[in-house]
């Protein structure tokens, strides 16, 4: 088999925005009434799986969607600033230079906010097309839409994420995943979610588009 696409996540895997999504979270606490996130709680985050997180946050299940749609909001005035994960952009440019293959961006992030990051590092052109979805656990169809839109094949397909959820969407798809331990999640529990890459720096997706 012959790799068509690379679709990535945003957050946490080409963007290095956990330090950026903590400090908007904890600054809307006091309106959405639960408690700032702590460095401790936040080791523990990184270890549990996205459910579980949605499990134990003590927020209403009715104010969830608002809570996401602010931190997304604040995020544009903060995107200017984030950096990408070292080492990205350079793997980035090799496999849309070198690989041939089709690179896309499929984010729960607002599709402004990727497009504004790019252009700041200079790394518009290496995208043929990014994809937006508003809900957590919704990705598999964003996902699906994409493959059709794209007239993309599940079996040529990669879906590069650091969370759970991400393995999880790319399963529910039926494309391969590429679980990156650099961004959200720890390799403990990705681990546990059997990607079928685990990996744990840029270089190693060249790796494994040569060996596909």
């Amino acid at each position: 088999m012959t790799p068509q696409a690379i679709l990535f996540d945003f957050d946490g895997t080409i963007a290095d925005t956990l330090e950026v999504i903590v400090r908007i979270t904890n600054r809307l606490a006091d309106e959405f009434g639960y408690p700032p996130t702590t460095p401790e709680q936040l080791v523990y985050l990184k270890n549990i799986s996205s459910r579980q997180i949605l499990q134990n946050a003590q927020v209403s299940i009715f104010q969830l969607p608002l809570l996401l749609r602010r931190v997304r909001q604040e995020m544009k005035q903060e995107i200017p600033q984030v950096q990408p994960i070292a080492g990205m952009p350079l793997i980035l440019k090799q496999l849309q230079q070198e690989s041939h293959l089709q690179l896309g961006i499929v984010t729960s992030n607002q599709e402004n906010n990727v497009r504004l990051f790019l252009e700041t590092h200079q790394l518009s052109h290496i995208f043929s097309f990014i994809r937006s979805g508003r809900t957590l656990f919704g990705k598999h169809k964003l996902l699906k839409k994409v493959l059709k839109q794209e007239n993309l094949a599940p079996e040529n397909v990669f879906y590069v994420g650091d969370e759970t959820r991400d393995i999880e969407a790319a399963r529910k798809t039926q494309i391969a995943s590429v679980a990156v331990t650099w961004g959200f999640n720890s390799q403990q529990i990705l681990q546990t979610y059997h990607p079928d890459f685990l990996i744990s720096h840029p270089q190693e997706l060249l790796e494994i588009v040569q060996n596909w």
